[in-house]
């Protein structure tokens, strides 16, 4: 029973194979590549002429402006304050010391001795305060004010405009072609009689390398634009000021003041003194004896006893002392003092500025270009057109897709 069936079929597979019009195939035995087909429908595989895009990389030659810093000297004129001694007259009064000697009288008692035989007197030293004034003079200092001119260096501020160096960060798109890769496809097969089995046997097709490359990557960058932009800047300068500012000195003048002091001066006072004077007398007390006894009586006698009185007598002396004046005198001296003078001078500075030149520099640009190329396409046809899709690319006749 196998053996008749595989009969039959050798048989419908070679009155297939001598068939002209070649419909069991759809026309595609015209084709280099033919696939099995079956009853319901067939596949083959047609090379296809396509159009795409690849990017090649191209050096490009490009001109940008490169900003070079350049330094040059300048001369500018400034004010430098020297200080400078300077020496003056001052005016000034001392009081100087001037002792005079003056001759003052005053009246003492000088004791006088005299000899008494009765009551006598004494003078008694009595002290006594007394105030006497006198002139001297008093230094008084007082603070005067003077006005002095002086120079300060003040700065102050001024506006400048420079140019400064700048730039901003722009963001490019630039496309980056994908690598090549290679894959291998295999062509499909036909059916090969197999005289061995007496059948049609299927036989794949040949392997190929096809090499495919996706579509370029978008990729963005930044890129810094530089540029030359003015901006104001605060500067300060160096200005001499004049100013006034007041001293004080003190000045000694001498002032008259009346003072008082106290002296004590003696003088006598008359005083009644008494003295007792001591001495012996002899009575005589009755005295019973029986003896021969001689009778004294005593005769009354006068008698002086001498004593010492002192009295003062007032007497006339002369004291010098000295008394001091205070006399103004006049006196110069010089004072020495430093003054600020501004003085005109050139200074060299150094100055930078920006000098724009043209710069060539080489870029690398990726550009398209439009190439053709054979592609593989597989194609399915029915049984009633020949042709699974109208955009199979298959030119037969019998075939409906075109």
């Amino acid at each position: 029973m196998r053996a008749i069936v595989s009969s039959a079929l050798a048989v419908v597979a070679l009155a297939m194979l001598a068939s002209p019009a070649g419909a069991g195939y759809c026309g595609a035995a015209r084709y280099s590549g033919v696939v099995q087909c079956s009853h319901d429908c067939c596949c083959h595989t047609v090379m296809k002429t396509v159009r795409c895009k690849v990017y090649e990389q191209k050096q490009i030659q490009c001109t940008r402006t490169v900003y070079d810093r350049v330094c040059e000297d300048k001369t500018i004129n400034c004010t430098k304050m020297v200080p400078v001694q300077c020496q003056k007259e001052v005016c000034y009064t001392v009081c100087k010391p001037v002792w005079e000697t003056k001759t003052s009288c005053y009246t003492v008692c000088k004791p006088v001795w005299e000899t008494k035989t009765c009551c006598y007197t004494v003078c008694k030293p009595v002290w006594e305060t007394k105030t006497r004034c006198y002139t001297v003079c008093k230094p008084v200092w007082e603070t005067k004010t003077r006005c002095e001119t002086y120079h300060v260096a003040v700065k102050v501020p001024y506006t400048k405009k420079i140019m400064v160096q700048s730039g901003n960060w722009q963001t490019q798109q630039y496309e980056v072609a994908r690598p090549t890769c290679t894959k291998t496809v295999r062509e499909p097969g036909c059916l090969v009689w197999d005289p061995c089995k007496c059948c049609c046997v299927y036989q794949p097709g040949p392997c190929k390398t096809l090499c495919c490359q996706g579509p370029p990557i978008k990729c963005c960058k930044r890129v810094w634009v530089p540029c030359c932009i003015e901006k104001e800047i605060q500067c300060c300068k160096t200005v001499c000021e004049p100013r006034t500012r007041t001293c004080c000195y003190k000045v000694c003048h001498m002032v008259p003041e009346q003072r008082t002091c106290e002296y004590k001066v003696c003088h006598m006072v008359p005083e009644q003194r008494s003295r007792t004077c001591c001495y012996k007398v002899c009575h005589m007390v009755p005295e019973q004896r029986t003896c021969e006894y001689k009778v004294c009586h005593m005769v009354p006698e006068q008698r002086t006893c001498e004593y010492k009185v002192c009295h003062m007598v007032p007497e006339q002396r002369t004291c010098e002392y000295k008394v001091c004046h205070m006399v103004p005198e006049k006196r110069t001296k010089t004072v020495c003092y430093t003054v600020c003078k501004p003085v005109c001078e050139q200074r060299t500075v150094k100055c930078y500025k920006c000098v724009p030149r043209q710069e060539c520099y080489t870029k690398t640009v990726c550009c398209p270009k439009w190439i053709c190329k054979q592609v593989p396409v597989c194609c399915h046809c029915e049984p009633s057109c020949g042709c699974a899709e109208p955009s199979c690319g298959c030119d037969a006749p019998s075939c409906g897709c075109n």
